[in-house]
């Protein structure tokens, strides 16, 4: 089965994504009160603060190509958000935009795509802070298209769960994980299809899954 994400990887993909992100995310967190900072996401123990936090943070570290042992672990994580807590919100907005514009030539130079699920995981967690604000489309806008091209090149490279997902809306299927005759079937909405795959709850979703668990597909945790 042909698929178009199953070309020559593109480099400068996750840094489109970013920028991509960058103007749809950063307006909006600006435009938002400072209550709104200390609201709850899907991310346990986070807050958006604490969300924007670890984002800015991520991206900050590719760009100074700053990689300690344990780096992007739940420990380095938390340590790097405890490590902005002098930051105010306004402050760490500026520092994830910069994140956001910067990292793209950071991750194409390491080459074979070792870094593209930071672009991945960084517009995904653009998703919970929409979704905690209560916006629509969370885990949609312009870069979906871009998203899922890096998903179907991360999830081959590592051989996850074999899926082909019949979009919503998008002409050819998305093939996921390890080559395979026999495929598990997605067909839904691509929004949904995130969801599946980084975890996020699904309540309230309608799609149809056969050949594979629900939690067989939460590789991108």
């Amino acid at each position: 089965m042909v698929n178009d994400t199953d070309s020559v990887r593109d480099p400068e993909l996750p840094g489109l994504l970013l920028r991509t992100e960058r103007d749809a995310l950063v307006p909006l967190l600006r435009s938002r009160p400072e209550a709104d900072f200390a609201l709850p996401t899907c991310c346990p123990g986070w807050t958006v603060r604490h969300v924007v936090a670890h984002c800015a943070a991520v991206l900050n570290r590719v760009v100074e190509s700053r990689y300690e042992k344990d780096v992007f672990s739940p420990e380095s994580n938390e340590r790097d958000i405890a490590a902005l807590s002098d930051r105010s919100n306004r402050e760490l907005v500026d520092d994830l935009e910069r994140g956001l514009t910067d990292a793209g030539p950071m991750i194409a130079a390491a080459g074979h795509g070792r870094l593209d699920a930071v672009a991945f995981g960084e517009w995904v967690h653009a998703g919970d802070l929409r979704e905690a604000f209560g916006e629509p489309g969370a885990y949609e806008g312009e870069g979906l298209p871009h998203a899922l091209a890096l998903l179907a090149a991360y999830s081959r490279a590592r051989r996850t769960e074999p899926l082909l997902a019949e979009l919503d809306g998008h002409g050819a299927p998305l093939v996921l994980g390890a080559d395979s005759p026999e495929p598990a079937v997605y067909t839904g909405p691509a929004k949904t299809l995130i969801r599946l795959v980084t975890g996020r709850s699904t309540a309230g979703e309608r799609y149809e899954l056969t050949g594979a668990k629900e939690a067989d597909l939460a590789f991108f945790t």
